[in-house]
């Protein structure tokens, strides 16, 4: 009779150990792969929803299929079969961790089937994940029993995929960018190989596999970068001069001549050639109408005493305004308010340091936001407007909301009901508030929700429209505790799209845009996704 070979109180621990860095590869790909499909097609839910969704699915196939690894034979011999594949498994996730985000990048750069194959690439991982964890626990059970081998194997794996999840976004993206990510990721596994060989004398053979395959994946991390920037330029139109992977997002800025373009996450933020309009737009509305409140305008005063004082640029502009300014990171809406000489005192609140360090330092984005951050008027605040906003102790006469599009759940929370609530503790009673509310034509129930929205908190709405080459035609919603007589605002500053017609125009929507038939975005029940989600967006390129 061949005497059972048990395990060592150091192998145990080393195959635990193991098991818990694989799991914080494998969920860290995942992750990686959903935020590079997100960039890539912008579908934040779909894109993660197939990435993380089909690898737990298919950790389950894996699991089922571990059934039938070393189904016979004595102990020993089931054993040694358990820790080879046991190998295998780890040498397999190595290279595929590594080449499989670069490999779905260049398929969709050279237009191929982007989702099938990411939807394989997650199947593929997830089952070999999948076998993982069963392995580990028949390899441990024959030493602590089947409930002690399952709960520490348990425990590990859990952790680390908490420390999988947690270092990606905090550590790796920032630091090393989405492909030397990749790659490090890749290696992590096939160096567990080899501390692995070093501990089981019958897996000495898989050790050189494991550093062969280590150091060559370490030695394509510094290639990925190259590599991946060459395939990134071909979906730009325009040459890329900084790109940054901050915690939050992938920042582009790219330069054709005299055309400056800021992406995030692919999606264009504004173009220097026609930018002016957009902020324009967004800013001086909401500052004019707040002057024209706080001269007592705003109670329905018209006829030719009110057109007298429009056409007078001397008017008198109360003093001492407070602005908050939430998103708008890149300077540009900034620039718009301090050309307003009466106001004191503005915040900014934007999620994403990095936009606003390139904001402040980049000379092409100094130059087109005129140096706003070097303005002693300016308060930055780095965080989620979201929390950050209504913790704050003093009230504004001016609120504007400059957030992209509402097309992912954590988005659509700075549209909703209970956000615009909060705000109001942060609006003086004359204030004004006013949002950017997406494309009226492309997403014509997105723009009627956020009216809906802001209406339903106990504010009058002033949708408008205006056209923006870059965008197409653009919509904002203006808010007021108080009824605003268009006719009474004065624009006594400094502009290049819009005059006293034009803004006091404004509000006269196309005939094509019409609101009602929509729900209230709420919380707890964000239905301006699908209402951003509209079919009309297949039409713009």
């Amino acid at each position: 009779m061949i005497k059972e070979s048990r395990l060592t109180r150091r192998q145990r621990y080393l195959l635990l150990i193991t098991a818990a860095v694989s799991s914080s590869c494998g969920l860290a790909v995942e992750l990686l792969l959903g935020t590079l499909a997100s960039y890539l097609v912008g579908n934040q839910a779909l894109s993660y929803g197939v990435a993380v969704g089909g690898f737990l699915a298919a950790m389950g196939v894996g699991a089922y299929l571990s059934r039938f690894v070393a189904g016979r034979g004595t102990d020993q011999h089931q054993q040694q079969q358990l820790q080879t594949v046991f190998v295998w498994v780890e040498l397999l996730m190595a290279p595929l961790s590594a080449l499989v985000p670069l490999g779905l990048f260049a398929l969709f750069v050279i237009d191929g089937p982007f989702w099938i194959a990411l939807f394989l690439s997650t199947i593929l991982l997830g089952v070999l994940a999948g076998m993982e964890l069963p392995l580990l626990t028949r390899l441990l059970e024959r030493d602590e029993g089947v409930r002690d081998a399952l709960a520490g194997a348990l425990a590990l794996d859990y952790l680390g995929a908490l420390l999988g999840s947690l270092a990606l976004p905090i550590l790796l993206l920032p630091l090393l960018g989405m492909f030397p990510s990749a790659a490090l990721i890749g290696a992590i596994p096939a160096f567990m190989v080899v501390i692995l060989a070093q501990n089981f004398p019958k897996l000495r053979q898989w050790g050189k596999w494991g550093l062969v395959l280590g150091v060559l994946l370490l030695a394509l991390v510094p290639f990925t970068i190259p590599l991946g920037d060459r395939l990134e330029n071909t979906l730009y139109k325009a040459p890329i001069i900084s790109r940054i992977q901050s915690p939050y997002q992938r920042i582009i800025l790219t330069r054709q001549g005299s055309d400056l373009r800021l992406f995030l996450d692919g999606d264009l933020q504004f173009s220097t050639l026609d930018e002016y309009r957009y902020h324009e737009a967004l800013v001086h509305p909401a500052m004019s109408a707040n002057v024209s409140l706080r001269q007592g305008k705003g109670d329905g005063e018209a006829g030719e005493a009110a057109q007298s004082k429009i056409q007078n640029p001397k008017s008198k502009i109360p003093s001492s305004r407070h602005v908050l300014l939430l998103g708008a990171g890149d300077g540009l809406g900034l620039r718009e308010v301090l050309k307003w000489s009466d106001v004191e005192r503005v915040v900014l609140i934007d999620l994403d340091k990095a936009v606003i360090n390139l904001a402040r330092q980049h000379p092409f984005m100094v130059k087109a936001n005129a140096g706003a951050y070097t303005d002693s008027r300016v308060q930055v605040i780095q965080g989620d407007a979201f929390v950050a906003a209504p913790k704050l102790d003093e009230t504004f006469d001016v609120i504007i909301a400059d957030f992209p599009d509402p097309d992912r759940d954590v988005i659509a929370k700075l549209y909703a009901r209970g956000f615009y609530q909060r705000l109001l503790a942060r609006l003086a009673p004359n204030g004004i508030l006013v949002t950017q509310a997406s494309s009226p034509f492309f997403a014509p129930r997105a723009f009627a929700c956020i009216a809906a929205t802001l209406e339903s908190v106990g504010l009058r709405v002033y949708p408008y429209v205006i056209d923006v080459p870059s965008f197409g035609p653009w919509g904002f919603v203006m808010a007021a505790r108080s009824p605003i007589q268009p006719a009474t605002l004065e624009l006594p500053i400094a502009t290049r799209f819009l005059n006293p017609p034009t803004l006091q125009n404004l509000f006269q929507l196309p005939k094509d845009i019409q609101f009602g038939n929509v729900e209230i975005n709420r919380l707890s029940q964000p239905v301006i996704l699908q209402y951003q989600a509209d079919p009309r967006w297949a039409a713009y390129d």
